[in-house]
């Protein structure tokens, strides 16, 4: 039972990693509307890629050596902000591309894993989760999810930290996301030559923005120092 429970947890934590609005779903939206499901599925591939990499810095110790060093903190969210920057320009430019263009889909759809994987290795929201509670995750132990709620709650939901059922789980809510995202924005197909545009521009807005809020917190981190 404490392992269903464990890999349920961890499906629910997937989710919590993977759906939130942000820059990472920006990209995913991008890709899907501008060049189909595949596409927009190797984009949340590229940012479950980076996940991955995440998860075995942090068996081996790198993720709490950067949770020590300020410098390489604000270093890193530097570099997300500017590539934030770059990529918002990347989107208004495809906004122009139409869905319909297949041979344009297909020389580009390659690109979103690789745009992806690399804007979420510096994506500050995925570097904190690993930092505060993807660490804890891996460490051995118990979590009871209920009794922060109330005492008579405690024992009913106990998840077993730093088994392989959590991390699957955790990694099966990614791919729940990756997956069901693109496909229902690609639901609307009939409509996406007009669509296109429209969450090509938002997504550019999304990405300018928190590039620009990450810079300005990479300048206070390191001004810091």
């Amino acid at each position: 039972m404490s392992t269903f429970v464990s890999l349920v947890a961890g499906i629910a934590f997937g989710l919590a990693l993977a759906a939130p609005p942000g820059p990472m779903n920006a990209v995913i939206a991008e890709e899907s509307v501008l060049r189909g499901w595949g596409a927009g599925f190797r984009a949340g591939l590229g940012a479950a890629t980076a996940d991955a990499c995440f998860l075995v810095l942090a068996v081996v110790g790198a993720v709490a050596f950067v949770r020590r060093s300020a410098l390489v903190t604000g270093l890193m969210v530097g570099v997300g902000g500017i590539l934030m920057l770059y990529f918002a320009y990347g989107a208004v430019d495809g906004a122009r591309e139409q869905f319909t263009d297949v041979e344009a889909a297909l020389d580009e759809s390659s690109r979103g894993f690789r745009k992806a994987f690399v804007l979420a290795l510096t994506n500050p929201y995925q570097i904190v989760f690993w930092l505060t509670v993807g660490v804890g995750l891996l460490e051995p132990g118990t979590l009871d999810a209920l009794e922060p709620l109330s005492a008579g709650l405690a024992g009913l939901l106990v998840v077993e930290t730093g088994s392989p059922a959590l991390l699957v789980g955790l990694f099966a809510g990614i791919g729940v996301w990756i997956t069901g995202f693109p496909a229902a924005l690609v639901g609307a197909r009939r409509r996406m030559d007009r669509l296109a545009p429209a969450v090509a521009g938002i997504s550019a807005v999304v990405l300018a923005g928190f590039g620009v809020f990450y810079l300005v917190r990479a300048f206070r981190t390191l001004s810091g120092l």
